[in-house]
């Protein structure tokens, strides 16, 4: 009978094949579809949100300091007055999380889905013999469809996960949920208003002439059609040519429109500031002119990209990555911010504190190319 009584403690450390796991209760056909790159996507409204200047060097900016940062893992300690970080050896997946690309693209790509979704989702690949996730591979959130949340915003992980149209175990799923709304939800009036600025600007930009009126001054009237097919066949012309002919009984009269205004500068301007505004980052850094908004140096840009935009995101990756279900209970794992910031200050004091020579010398010649 003691066989039979026995707990199963054991068990714990006997390796699992996540394929398996993921394939009892809800077929192998939901964990086939993942690598299939061919089907892979995320999404047209992505695709026209990043067609936006600003949106799009608002997404390169973050993901730049969100995919260069290292992992570095550690567990507190209460040290009589705070708790402290005390760094240990990482787990094997940090130098490369998923083994076929770098980390700089699956943080990068993390932090996308975050900022257009709203949320991300990676799969366990395979695990180490005491259970935990060793290899990981990111999902296009794009793909991913919850049948007990709806969205846009999202209350917490999901339990019934489709991945492209078949369901996932959840437990083989890590799920981030961002503490911002997704940005293609969160505003899409302000991206609708500036596509349709830019494909204004677009359809202006096609004509060296400004627009206008063509008159008929004389001769019988024409019919409304005739007069579409007149203006359509004048429009071809001019686009083709620098000089338009017209006959005696038709008069062009040209807008007084200067090119700034066909081109929408202004609105385009300050639909881009608006646009700053739901991207989250400094309108300076978009290379948006603000009065009463100035930075001293490349450094504080850098720390303003990471206090408004970036802080959010790497705070969410850490916390997800820290869980129970990625890491032994009391592990923590974090995005290592500080050195990042650290190398910038001190690059900078390096920059600032640099003696230029009275007279050129030959060994510095070439220090302002490096």
């Amino acid at each position: 009978m003691g066989l039979f009584n026995r707990r199963p403690h054991a068990e714990m450390a006997v390796s699992r094949d996540p394929e398996i796991t993921a394939a009892v209760g809800y077929g192998r056909t939901g964990a086939g579809q993942i690598g299939n790159f061919i089907f892979y996507q995320d999404g047209d409204a992505r695709a026209k949100a990043v067609s936006i200047p600003t949106i799009s060097r608002a997404r390169d900016l973050i993901a730049s300091m969100v995919g260069c940062l290292p992992l570095k893992f550690y567990r507190l300690q209460w040290n009589g007055t705070e708790m402290e970080k005390v760094y240990i050896a990482p787990r094997a997946w940090a130098a490369r999380i998923d083994p076929t690309v770098t980390n700089n693209f699956i943080l990068s790509w993390t932090f996308d889905d975050l900022y257009f979704f709203g949320r991300a989702f990676w799969h366990v690949t395979s695990r180490t013999q005491d259970g935990y996730p060793s290899a990981f591979t990111r999902l296009p959130a794009a793909m991913i469809t919850t049948l007990d949340q709806a969205g846009p915003i999202w209350f917490g992980p999901s339990q019934e996960i489709m991945f492209n149209g078949f369901l996932l175990d959840p437990n083989d799923i890590v799920q981030m949920l961002s503490p911002i709304q997704g940005l293609l939800t969160q505003s899409p009036a302000a991206i609708n208003t500036a596509l349709k600025l830019q494909h204004a600007a677009d359809r202006n930009a096609s004509s060296a002439l400004p627009a206008g009126v063509l008159k008929q001054t004389s001769g019988e009237p024409l019919s409304g059609q005739e007069l579409a097919d007149l203006a359509q066949r004048f429009n071809e012309a001019r686009y083709s040519n620098q000089t338009a002919a017209l006959s005696e009984s038709l008069s062009y009269e040209a807008t007084t429109a200067t090119p700034d205004k066909m081109l929408l500068v202004e609105s385009r301007q300050f639909q881009s500031l608006e646009l700053s505004r739901v991207a989250n980052i400094p309108p300076y850094l978009a290379g948006i002119a603000v009065g009463g908004y100035t930075y001293q140096n490349a450094s504080m840009a850098k720390q303003d990209l990471y206090l408004f935009a970036a802080k959010n995101y790497i705070v969410c990756i850490n916390e997800y990555l820290s869980s129970d279900n990625v890491l032994p209970h009391g592990t923590y794992v974090e995005l290592d911010v500080e050195s990042y910031l650290t190398d910038l200050v001190a690059t900078q004091d390096e920059i600032v504190n640099v003696t230029v020579p009275t007279e050129p010398q030959p060994a510095l010649a070439n220090i302002g190319s490096n």
